[in-house]
């Protein structure tokens, strides 16, 4: 135990020292921040105020209200026919003509914006809607005044005879969410592993460490590195994001903005969020999550560590990685139809096999399935590391001490003997 604990110790110091780890580290916080930030920062940005000329004759035209970003200059119909021969004299941001009977053109410098012209269409649509029926003699006020917005929730009817609430919007993007993060972590950090035992064994290191140490040994000390490596990674982004982010956010604000209000401000959002997920048990999710994910890098690192001691150079991996990948592919190619139909036969058997299980079963949870399917899937799972990871040491330890020599599937399935 004391030789394994010295491996996992090496590995992990080694790996994080690196300069490629440091910048990892820093720069993925920065990107994913930046996706959330930027976005902001530019929508911000965009809040001038639009102005918009519009014939002051026309009816319809007439009718256009202002919005927060948009407003609605009334010009003579001549001056507007005037800016559209002179674009370089037009100070407006865009001008509206109506060529035709309720055909309307607008007319710009530039392109416009989607949202500018979704608007712009949205309320004339709405005024032409209004004014058909008004002519079919239909009180427009009247008619407004008792109509009513649908609202369609739903819920779950638990066990106990009580109603959830639930959100299946939400319920799928935290699955896909949960799916696409173990897919990335397992290739990520699998792919370390193998590269790890291909450099080692090109370099002739593992002569002098294999004297030492078992094979098994070796190969068990090297995943575990690596997992605690990628344990490491993984919590330091999502601190450095939220801090990177957090700090952004307060320093876009309003300086008019006081304490009291920016309290009461991030109270409504997590109360909107925990109402959104009310229905979804989060701290299940996040436990099994650290289970599939821990569990699924285990079970393909030990796959990948054999891979790497049966090729000389990286090259050579294709022909022995694509049938290893190729379920974790497959789970990634199913997620939607499994989102679309969690509770079906697709969802229950993928989330049964142990080399589909880590992703499908994270994409199945938020939207809630039985206990014994969450038990019978993680037993499975275990027994399929232990199982591959025994077959796995016994490719490795005759792999790792072959050089020249390419391997094939049939010497592979020898070696498994031994």
């Amino acid at each position: 135990m004391n030789k394994i604990w010295l491996i996992i110790k090496r590995e992990y110091l080694v790996r994080v020292r690196k300069k490629s780890f440091i910048i990892m580290t820093f720069l993925a916080p920065l990107l994913m921040a930046g996706i959330m930030i930027v976005p902001l920062y530019l929508a911000n940005e965009n809040q001038e105020e639009r102005v918009i000329a519009v014939s002051n004759q026309n009816k319809i035209l007439n009718n256009l209200e202002d919005t927060e970003s948009i407003k609605f200059s009334k010009i003579p119909e001549s001056e507007l026919l005037t800016l559209k021969q002179n674009p370089n004299q037009c100070i407006y941001y865009a001008i509206i003509i109506e060529d035709e009977k309720d055909i309307f053109t607008i007319f710009s410098k530039q392109q416009i914006s989607v949202n500018v012209k979704s608007i712009i269409q949205n309320q004339l649509q709405r005024i032409l809607e209004h004014n058909q029926l008004k002519e079919l003699g239909i009180n427009v006020d009247l008619l407004e005044e008792k109509s009513n917005s649908l609202m369609l929730e739903t819920k779950i009817i638990a066990q106990n005879g009580k109603d959830i609430q639930s959100n299946p919007e939400i319920s799928m993007g935290i699955g896909f969410m949960c799916g696409i993060l173990i897919y990335i972590f397992i290739f990520m950090y699998g792919t370390m592993v193998m590269r790890g035992v291909i450099e080692e064994k090109t370099n002739r290191i593992i002569e002098v460490i294999i004297s030492s140490v078992k094979p098994f040994q070796l190969m068990l000390g090297k995943i575990i590195g690596v997992a605690l490596v990628g344990i490491t990674q993984f919590t330091l982004w999502v601190i450095l994001t939220i801090t990177i982010s957090a700090f952004f956010e307060l320093n876009m604000l309003d300086e008019n903005i006081n304490n009291e209000t920016l309290i009461n401000t991030n109270s409504m959002i997590i109360s909107e969020i925990y109402q959104l997920t009310s229905g979804i048990d989060l701290i299940q999710i996040i436990n099994l999550f650290i289970f599939y994910f821990l569990s699924g890098y285990l079970l393909y690192s030990s796959l990948f560590a054999a891979v790497g001691s049966a090729v000389d150079s990286e090259a050579d991996t294709q022909q022995f990685i694509l049938p290893v990948t190729i379920p974790l592919i497959l789970s990634f190619i199913l997620m939607d139809p499994v989102m679309d139909n969690p509770s079906g036969s697709l969802a229950f058997w993928m989330s049964i096999i142990p080399f589909t299980s880590p992703v499908i079963m994270m994409v199945r949870l938020p939207f809630g399935i039985d206990n014994w399917e969450i038990i019978l899937s993680m037993s499975i799972l275990i027994i399929s590391f232990l199982s591959t990871t025994f077959l796995a040491a016994k490719v490795y330890r005759v792999g790792i001490l072959m050089y020249g020599k390419k391997a094939t599937y049939k010497e592979i399935f020898k070696w498994l003997k031994y």
